[in-house]
């Protein structure tokens, strides 16, 4: 309600002079409109932190990948292949490998007692040598059951811990201080077939 300001009579709200004392009456100036408040503007920095966060794993992956090929290349470069009759060398620089068809050859170097009568098969002889550790390994085969193999290695290495699955596969295995003996027997499309390794020396490590 609105009152004129020389004789304080009431006024109507849309009156522009007093009707008692015509005095004018004053325009009522309007509430301002509160300003809009301004949109922030849209942070990029999440967005950056991931463009940074995503260059940095491609760029090691990248450098990954640069030293993965250079540590190919070195071990390319010392790596030496070289064949003498049946026999395979490769020289690396963590070891050699040496791949012989003559088994029977490997089976001495075994220094174990082969099952009599068993063959020796070709291609699968090799033997490993790594630091200080060397490791022979030869397949055979005979026409006995697996059972007689197995009573047969048991015999040469008593204390050695068997064990035997459903379908008749048999692993010893045999410890002392030369090394340790292991001897896979399996039957195989009715033949035995019998894999022995044995593993001698000290790793690097405990040769210094």
């Amino acid at each position: 309600m609105a009152f004129c300001n020389s004789c304080g009579a009431t006024l109507d709200p849309s009156a522009r002079f007093c009707p008692k004392c015509g005095a004018s009456v004053p325009s009522v100036a309007g509430t301002p409109a509160s300003p809009a408040a301004a949109t922030p503007a849209r942070s990029s920095t999440g967005l950056k932190i991931i463009l940074i966060i995503v260059a940095i794993v491609v760029g090691l992956g990248i450098l990954g990948m640069v030293a993965s090929a250079f540590f190919a290349w070195q071990i390319a470069r010392s790596t030496h292949v070289s064949s003498s009759g049946d026999k395979v060398r490769v020289e690396t620089p963590f070891g050699t490998v040496e791949t012989a068809k003559n088994a029977d050859e490997a089976a001495r170097n075994l220094g174990i007692d082969v099952y009599p009568g068993a063959k020796a098969l070709k291609s699968n002889a090799a033997t490993v040598t790594v630091g200080g550790m060397k490791t022979v390994g030869a397949e055979f085969e005979t026409s006995d059951p697996p059972e007689k193999v197995v009573e047969f290695y048991k015999e040469k290495f008593p204390h050695a811990t068997m064990s035997i699955t459903d379908d008749k596969h048999y692993a010893l295995v045999s410890t002392d201080k030369k090394g340790m003996v292991t001897i896979n027997v399996e039957p195989q499309e009715g033949r035995t077939r019998i894999h022995i390794a044995y593993i001698s020396g000290k790793p690097p490590a405990e040769t210094q």
